[in-house]
């Protein structure tokens, strides 16, 4: 039934008949990271290992705690998208100085990895921004952002 409806229906559909912020973004985030996921995969590295490989090439060398707390994941969450990182020799993870802490940081492999990548995560990017347009894209990201601080403002104040 659903799979014969044109997109545009079936995404008025969704957003008429469940208007709940959380289902429409983990449906949108699920066809992205698909999206992107098989635009990496000549580079051999998934969407989320491309964004967490960009942040600690951005980063240097940052606490295991820094960076979940940047990517809002919890800690055994990052631990286990870091794993085949660090199997495949593109993440370090480190001891500090206090053992409880754990700074990570890119390998030369791992930042090899990064720039192979870069040009198939450039096209696709440029792909969705050039066809939902500039200022389109602008109004999302900040829209992400204002939910991200309402979300975060109400944990806090649990």
């Amino acid at each position: 039934m659903f799979k014969d409806l044109p997109k545009e229906k079936l995404y008025e559909f969704s957003r008429q008949a469940v208007p709940c912020v959380g289902f429409n973004t983990r449906r949108a985030t699920r066809l992205i990271t698909q999206y992107y996921d098989k635009m990496l995969a000549p580079a051999g590295i998934r969407s989320t290992q491309y964004s967490l490989l960009s942040l600690l090439d951005m980063m240097g060398e940052a606490p295991m705690q820094e960076v979940a707390y940047v990517l809002a994941m919890d800690r055994t969450t990052l631990t286990r998208n870091l794993n085949p990182l660090v199997r495949a020799g593109l993440v370090k993870v480190k001891v500090g100085s206090d053992r409880r802490s754990r700074p990570l940081t890119l390998t030369p492999k791992g930042k090899s990895t990064l720039e192979k990548a870069l040009p198939y995560w450039q096209k696709a990017q440029s792909h969705i921004v050039n066809e939902i347009g500039a200022k389109q894209w602008d109004l999302m990201m900040r829209g992400l952002h204002q939910i991200s601080m309402i979300v975060e403002e109400a944990e806090e104040m649990k």
